[in-house]
């Protein structure tokens, strides 16, 4: 019986986890930096992947409107899962997700505001939508 690639245990582990959001490190036992980076990289020029971040991928689908690769869950669902379960960043909710919910303001908000408490440097966008942080202490 033949060996399995790298590329079919990469597949494999993201079919079967339960979160969308996956970084290199989650894949180190299979392999190396290199190759899991370069198996990653082709699944992302295959449509099997999304690139959103520095290291970070998520799950994809097509599209039923336009056909192109999307991520399957919102930008902003995405970045919260990112920074909470991979990154280990405290996510609060905004100050206008607040007003809003609170009745002080009819504004609905985007959700592409995050606010944290501690220091994030890492930019998260997906087809020119980016996420911005709000820093609470």
């Amino acid at each position: 019986m033949p060996a399995k690639s790298l590329k079919s245990k990469v597949k494999y582990r993201i079919g079967r986890a339960r979160g969308t959001v996956f970084t290199p490190k989650d894949f180190l036992d299979l392999s190396d930096r290199d190759q899991i980076g370069r198996v990653l990289r082709q699944m992302v020029s295959a449509g099997e992947l999304i690139k959103f971040g520095q290291g970070l991928y998520a799950k994809s689908k097509q599209s039923k409107l336009t056909g192109k690769i999307i991520p399957v869950k919102p930008l902003p669902e995405l970045a919260k899962e990112a920074l909470t379960e991979k990154l280990k960043v405290k996510v609060v909710p905004a100050s206008e997700t607040e007003a809003y919910n609170s009745g002080k303001s009819t504004q609905i908000p985007t959700g592409r505001v995050i606010a944290v408490k501690g220091r994030v440097s890492r930019k998260m966008a997906f087809d020119g939508k980016s996420i911005k942080y709000q820093y609470v202490s």
